[in-house]
């Protein structure tokens, strides 16, 4: 049996799967297209054909944009058994943005789902004076689509094998560039070795009892890429989300054993299950929040006792086990990753016996540096979970997380001065959050290390932790601390619009427009009395003192967030500043 070192490995060798047989899904006319492990090498090997028939050689960059389906891993696993990297490119790119990577790159060529993303990418082009050949995953009218390269792939009588065998672990399989919160995109460049070591050093999560997957977060993001490399490798089948509009039918459709999810999404699954326990009555209702209560005081399962572990298996027949329902009825665990989990969510999924498995890492370390067990002896609430057991992880003197190992990049492409700022000398990649190391080897996370601020009165402030506290009202949507040189912290909050509206029918409250309601001064008073109790768990310097309502989401699209959902703080206070400086001048 041999060992990969190539990603194409994971398709190509004699693996041990457990029996399992790969299949890449999408939704198609209703139902769902399947294609097993022998279809999808052909797909690939006439896709790389053809891209040779172009003149694409190893060492080349071709762009890719699209969301999740198997055409994806089609595209990325015919680069990457030729040496060519792939640059993935998020549909939500700016104009800007895109034309920058796709030049930085040097790329050859762009793959682009629809017809949408070709006449987007077609204008950032000409807007740069860039000349790329476009192809689309889907037919597009006057656009060439790919099945071309496929059948010119089949005239080709070509050998794989020689190809096949002159790309090494070391070569470069992927730039991936990070948006981050300030600045240029940078390029991490990342190895085969970087991502398969990653792959074997998380794969323990997988038993061989998984056989079914679902796929909805970005393979754009290095996170769901390596998570679906993981099921690829073990055999687990994938089934694509065409959105998250229609996860729940899909969930329930699928029915998987696994999938990996950001906390927002966690966060309104959970709030919707609230609110259908509210629309309850009677007993059923004092019933439904009995579990909730109980779910909430859940501790690592070996520091339960026998009283509380005798009432939730109660709880988890009448009531929690609707809550597996819910998500098919067959998840052994779900990933979570890309922000911090509530602490409260993670009890309770955990009490519902939906294990919530939470990880930390960067694009720059392929993506996991640690994630905690679906092993009940092997998981701490409030931790990032273990460090994998082939990385070093240290905290330096102010508390930064510094990591070591075969999953961390060389740097960043066309950008010595970054990857000199980023890794130094030792070979330790700086990741930029503050955190420690418990006494029992669990990582925990605290900040942002440039995001902790200090305020007038000399006070550090890290806001990461208050956002996540303030973030249980399920009236807040979304949250910023601000208060940098300030003599207080205050908060920018976006409502949970729809959760608003309920609360102000209750209270006989006219909705009217958004603008209007962040001005009612009922609604204000209760947002203030959602920030007293928040403050219960802040010392008397990191309590929020003043806050605004705002009436627009914050997005992607609008530029305030990265696509990991992450705060672009300078942009948000940009935008801002008008309201901040009226907090500050009262």
């Amino acid at each position: 049996m041999s060992k990969p070192t190539r990603l194409f490995d994971y398709l190509k060798s004699n693996i041990d799967t457990a029996g399992r047989v790969l299949k890449l899904s999408k939704r198609d006319q209703g139902g769902w297209k399947s294609y097993d492990k022998n279809e999808i090498i052909d797909i690939v090997d006439n896709i790389s054909k053809g891209l040779i028939a172009k003149g694409i050689k190893k060492g080349d960059r071709i762009g890719l944009m699209s969301g999740n389906r198997p055409e994806w891993n089609f595209v990325d696993f015919a680069c990457n058994q030729l040496g060519v990297a792939l640059v993935p490119l998020y549909p939500t790119l700016s104009a800007q943005d895109l034309s920058y990577i796709v030049k930085d790159a040097e790329a050859k060529l762009i793959f682009v789902s629809n017809k949408e993303l070709a006449e987007k990418v077609e204008k950032a082009l000409a807007n740069n004076d860039l000349h790329l050949d476009i192809y689309t995953l889907d037919e597009v009218p006057n656009h060439m689509h790919y099945n071309q390269l496929i059948e010119q792939g089949k005239l080709q009588n070509i050998d794989l094998q020689q190809y096949n065998d002159a790309v090494h672990e070391d070569d470069l399989l992927t730039l991936i560039y990070t948006s981050g919160t300030t600045g240029k995109p940078k390029g991490v460049y990342l190895t085969h070795k970087n991502i398969i070591s990653n792959v074997g050093a998380c794969s323990h999560l997988l038993t061989d009892d998984i056989k079914k997957s679902l796929s909805f977060l970005p393979l754009c993001h290095i996170f769901e890429r390596m998570v679906v490399y993981m099921y690829i490798s073990k055999g687990v089948n994938v089934y694509y989300a065409e959105n998250l509009d229609n996860i729940v039918v899909d969930i329930n459709d699928v029915k998987p054993q696994v999938f990996t999810t950001v906390p927002r999404v966690l966060e309104k699954v959970y709030d919707k299950i609230i609110e259908k326990g509210k629309a309850l009555t009677g007993i059923k209702k004092s019933l439904f929040f009995w579990a909730v209560d109980l779910g909430h005081q859940f501790q690592e399962p070996k520091s339960n006792n026998a009283w509380y572990n005798l009432r939730l298996s109660i709880a988890r027949k009448l009531i929690f086990s609707k809550w597996q329902d819910a998500l098919g009825g067959e998840i052994k665990f779900i990933i979570s990753g890309g922000a911090a989990l509530q602490q409260r969510l993670a009890r309770i999924f955990w009490a519902a016996d939906i294990k919530v498995l939470e990880g930390y890492g960067l694009t720059e370390t392929s993506p996991v540096i640690a994630v905690n067990s679906w092993d009940e002896n092997d998981v701490k609430f409030g931790s990032v979970g273990r460090v994998l057991k082939n990385l070093h992880v240290k905290i330096a003197e102010d508390r930064e997380i510094l990591v070591k190992g075969p999953s961390i990049t060389s740097g960043y492409y066309n950008n010595p001065v970054a990857t000199a700022e980023t890794i130094d000398d030792e070979g330790y990649l700086h990741t930029g959050d503050i955190g420690e190391l418990t006494a029992d080897g669990f990582l925990k996370i605290t900040d942002r290390k440039k995001e902790i601020f200090k305020t007038a009165g000399g006070k550090y402030i890290a806001p990461q932790v208050m956002e996540n506290k303030l973030m249980e009202s399920v009236l807040i949507g979304q949250v910023m601390i601000i208060g940098e040189n300030k003599k207080f912290p205050s908060a920018l909050i976006v409502p949970a619009f729809e959760e608003l509206e309920k609360y102000c029918k209750v209270k006989g409250i006219t909705f009217g427009s958004k603008e209007s309601i962040v001005q009612n001064p009922q609604v204000i008073a209760k947002y203030q009395r959602e920030i007293d109790k928040a403050n219960e768990n802040f010392g008397n310097w990191e309590m929020v003192k003043k806050f605004v309502l705002l009436p627009k989401e914050w997005t992607i699209d609008n530029g305030e967030l990265t696509p990991k959902l992450s705060l672009k703080r300078k942009i948000i206070l940009q935008k801002h500043d008008e309201d901040i400086n009226k907090i500050y001048a009262e």
